[in-house]
């Protein structure tokens, strides 16, 4: 589920969304604006919602983000200290 296996497609695991996801974080989003560029990347193959919070999750578990107190999502080297 997390990384690619038999049953799971390497473009399908969390790990590699999460990447993409990651990725596309280059400026603080919401999580709707971040789903919805998400949905437009995937459009020939899917992923469903609960898999994008699942790799959103794993990217907080992993502490590569966070969120600011506007409720934007942001990437964690992008935190400022104080």
């Amino acid at each position: 589920m997390i990384l690619p296996d038999r049953n799971i497609a390497p473009d399908r695991a969390l790990l590699t969304i999460g990447g993409i996801i990651f990725d596309r974080l280059g400026e603080p989003m919401t999580v709707s604006r971040l789903w919805d560029e998400i949905r437009e990347l995937h459009q020939k193959r899917p992923i469903s919602y609960v898999w994008f919070l699942l790799s959103v999750d794993l990217l907080f578990v992993m502490n590569l983000v966070w969120f600011d107190q506007d409720g934007l999502l942001r990437r964690s080297a992008q935190r400022v200290a104080g």
